[in-house]
């Protein structure tokens, strides 16, 4: 989806000066078109989740991110994975990407890379010991559904977060359409302002519990009419 300045700035609930800083310094990826600057859906919402921005079900709607796809579905289908090994950023990644609920065959290598490579242009994490390792361009993969895994690390990993905590933990998005990606995505930023679910995840608890209070979010997300 394409956003212009005064889209992005409406759907934020911020002014079009602080959408033109980000995209000035560098940190929000905008593209010319006809002497206004275009952005880009899945990019917005990466740029609004690592400042802390709240996504209302305003924006949801907007972002044409409705449908029977929830997240609590997805992360069920996923799995949340316990005590995950690795010291560093790429041997907790190469971890993670094991566990996913890929295909026999599916190169995971390749996935792998284009994860690293995306860390390099700079971290996803969001901060509050969390990360969504994710590309910019999502990765369609030959997938039967979409699934979310959660990944609770054995030992806490420096990511370079805006906040400056190690990531202890981190959301891995699998999908077989951009469209269901950019729903995964806006519903993980959300429901990731919720203290709640923060100590859920921050204290490793039971995959149950954490699926039910993401469920419990989102039928609030709908109560406030962000389902179409």
């Amino acid at each position: 989806m394409r956003l212009t300045v005064r889209d992005a700035a409406t759907l934020l609930h911020v002014t079009e000066g602080e959408i033109l800083g980000g995209i000035r310094d560098g940190s929000l990826p905008a593209h010319r078109s006809r002497e206004r600057y275009m952005l880009n859906g899945v990019e917005l919402l990466e740029w609004a989740g690592l400042r802390g921005m709240a996504l209302s079900a305003e924006m949801l709607d907007a972002l044409d991110v409705s449908g029977s796809l929830t997240l609590a579905g997805a992360l069920a289908e996923g799995g949340v994975h316990h005590e995950v090994p690795g010291t560093d950023v790429e041997s907790v990644l190469r971890a993670a990407v094991e566990r996913l609920p890929l295909e026999p065959g599916a190169d995971r290598e390749y996935l792998v890379q284009a994860l690293l490579a995306r860390e390099q242009m700079g971290s996803t994490a969001v901060g509050r010991g969390i990360a969504i390792p994710h590309v910019r361009r999502p990765l369609v993969l030959d997938v039967p559904r979409a699934a979310v895994s959660l990944c609770l690390l054995a030992a806490p990993v420096e990511y370079g977060a805006p906040d400056g905590e190690p990531v202890r933990a981190f959301f891995l998005i699998v999908s077989p359409t951009v469209r269901s990606h950019l729903h995964l995505l806006a519903r993980l930023a959300h429901v990731l302002h919720d203290a709640e679910l923060h100590k859920l995840v921050g204290d490793a608890a039971p995959a149950a519990a954490i699926v039910d209070r993401i469920r419990l979010l989102e039928d609030r997300i709908a109560s406030a009419g962000g389902e179409a």
